[in-house]
């Protein structure tokens, strides 16, 4: 076995670290096959950098994916942040004219939802339910819980993905 891949693998007493490292780097191997979109420009124009850009959404959305399959249907977090790739999937590959539709109903404001009252809360909490997947529909303790696993969550998302960049930056 090459020394320099076992790195890549965790210890068995982290299984959520595994299974993200597992799902993450079989989403990078099918974006890997995906073939390039043609380009015949020079490496600095703008459609590069705009592929580039590209490029990292579908990393980034691949890494959240991972990490909410990963943690599995257990915490709020991680379904709303799957239904809202689920659903952008979808949205992108619904016919644009239902889209155009259903933008004009957005824009024009047929549908009015009525507002709901909530409780005041402090600015802390108002702002965190901005940063936690699914925390707009939190009471306060739940979204304090939900807040601390997902930070768990996300700071190991960054070692896996150091480790990762670190193993194929040597090559």
């Amino acid at each position: 076995m090459n020394p320099q891949h076992s790195s890549l693998r965790p210890n068995r007493s982290s299984s959520l670290k595994s299974r993200f490292t597992q799902g993450f780097l079989r989403a990078l191997k099918r974006l890997n096959r995906q073939p390039p979109p043609p380009s015949s420009s020079p490496p600095q124009t703008a459609s590069s950098r705009m592929e580039m850009c590209r490029r990292y959404l579908r990393i980034r959305i691949a890494a959240d994916a991972s990490m909410a399959s990963a943690v599995g249907s257990r915490r709020a977090w991680s379904r709303a942040l799957l239904l809202k790739i689920r659903s952008s999937r979808q949205s992108r590959s619904s016919n644009s004219s239902t889209r155009r539709i259903s933008m004009k109903t957005k824009c024009l404001g047929k549908k009015m939802k009525k507002k709901k009252k909530k409780l005041k809360c402090s600015k802390e909490i108002t702002d965190l339910r901005k940063f936690v997947p699914g925390g707009e529909a939190m009471d306060a303790c739940s979204l304090l819980d939900e807040a601390a696993h997902y930070i768990r969550s996300l700071s190991t998302q960054v070692q896996v993905m150091k480790r990762i960049a670190d193993v194929y930056s040597v090559n």
